[in-house]
């Protein structure tokens, strides 16, 4: 693989984090090595549901944890959610187009080996722990993602 791209995936809303994976796996098909660097909000879709923990957390952290979405499949839509509601139809529609879903994104990407980084700073802000997240999904600084931009060929922020 000679090029490179590298996704810092920042927001926490479906059909983002939809787009950022839909990316990454056309690039991994195209011979294309891809990083994927989720901060903050964009630490949700990384989140295993079963895996969540209320343990040794403070109050602030425990009320994040149940007040944020447990894992990828409770992501709001960035428009028109309408208290879920337009997800619902947005899947719906997904659906009747036979098209895949988020979480079939995410299992591709992550059965293509694409690598996946949580901001340390972010996990520690928001409360996770690194237990709470997918198998694979490594703990870095910020530095570390931004080494790895500055030797991309392509750098995009979701």
């Amino acid at each position: 693989m000679g090029k490179k791209i590298s996704l810092l995936m920042f927001s926490g809303e479906y059909d983002k984090a939809m787009a950022g994976l839909i990316l990454a796996n056309s690039a991994h098909d195209m011979d294309i090595e891809v990083t994927m660097f989720f901060s903050f909000w964009g630490l949700f879709l990384i989140r295993d549901p079963d895996k969540m923990t209320l343990e040794d957390k403070s109050l602030y952290e425990k009320i994040m944890s149940l007040a944020t979405p447990k894992g990828p499949d409770q992501l709001p839509l960035s428009k028109m959610n309408f208290s879920g509601l337009g997800k619902w139809m947005l899947e719906e529609m997904i659906e009747d187009q036979e098209a895949p879903k988020l979480i079939h994104f995410l299992k591709g990407a992550r059965k293509k080996n694409i690598k996946f980084s949580a901001c340390k700073l972010s996990v520690e802000i928001m409360g996770l722990k690194p237990e709470e997240f997918l198998p694979g999904v490594d703990i870095v600084d910020a530095q570390s993602y931004l080494r790895d931009a500055l030797e991309s060929d392509i750098q995009l922020f979701i």
